[in-house]
């Protein structure tokens, strides 16, 4: 395994890590109020794009990783949605 490889699945486990605590946090308090249409847009649009530039260029370990974010972007959006008149 090279050097490179390794900075690559460190990425992978960020890009899977980073919005995994917010949405658990979502779930277990149902309360979306501090989260923003926009900033949860940024972030599907931000996740189809990589996974699509993954797929087009070969670069699984990209489109694996956007393709898990875009499942943690989706529940996300399901969450604002379901949970939007929680105080």
């Amino acid at each position: 395994m090279e050097i490179a490889d390794l900075f690559g699945y460190a990425g992978i486990f960020t890009g899977i890590a980073f919005m995994v605590p917010q949405t658990w946090k979502m779930w277990r308090t149902k309360s979306v109020e501090d989260l923003s249409w926009g900033m949860l847009i940024l972030f599907f649009l931000n996740c189809v794009f990589w996974l699509v530039y993954g797929t087009l260029t070969g670069a699984m370990p990209v489109a694996y990783v956007n393709a898990v974010a875009l499942i943690v972007s989706i529940t996300q959006i399901v969450f604002k949605y379901r949970y939007r008149n929680n105080p």
